[in-house]
């Protein structure tokens, strides 16, 4: 019986973890942080998509090729 509270308080903490992984949703600002912009349905061309931000709107940003 002294597991189960070892047990709940490692899955809190697994499912805590999980969550920050998640490409999920974005917001505008968080793009822009990663240094693209927002664009309604698809990305320019000869851009690339990099995220979210919002259901309708992806994160583009430039390609970079060294």
């Amino acid at each position: 019986m002294r597991i189960l509270p070892v047990l709940c308080a490692l899955l809190l903490l697994m499912l805590q973890g999980v969550t920050g992984l998640s490409p999920g949703r974005a917001s505008a600002e968080d793009c822009e942080r990663r240094g693209g912009f927002c664009s309604h349905r698809s990305c320019p061309p000869g851009i690339g998509r990099v995220g979210l931000c919002s259901e309708q709107e992806y994160c583009c940003r430039m390609r970079w090729y060294p």
